[in-house]
């Protein structure tokens, strides 16, 4: 297998609750470091999103890999940001038998 080229800069980001002041809770996105990734994009569709249509657009992102329990090691239900876009992190698996990359698949957002 070639190696990927990392040539995209992401930041991974965690989702933490904090009290929003009335009684309940939002979602702050806090930030656990810069990954270098190869982006693929895979495929699009049109959906309903807030009453509007919006894309769903998916992607393979392609990171070394970090051991488990590392922040630096993404998982489902955290998110890559680069710059004004957004990737969820919907899946993780090892892209090679020597566990050197990791491939995460990602949809961009907008979410809400």
């Amino acid at each position: 297998m070639n190696a990927p080229r990392l040539t995209h800069e992401f930041v991974l980001e965690e989702p933490i609750r904090a009290p929003d002041g009335g009684g309940g809770f939002d979602t702050v996105w806090t930030p656990l470091g810069t990954l270098w990734g190869a982006l693929d994009p895979r495929s699009g569709a049109e959906r309903m999103s807030g009453g509007r249509e919006a894309s769903a657009i998916t992607h393979r992102i392609t990171v070394r890999n970090a051991p488990p329990g590392s922040p630096q090691r993404p998982q489902p239900a955290q998110r890559l940001r680069r710059g004004d876009r957004v990737f969820a992190i919907r899946g993780v698996t090892e892209e090679d038998g020597q566990a050197v990359y990791l491939r995460l698949f990602c949809e961009e957002g907008p979410f809400q």
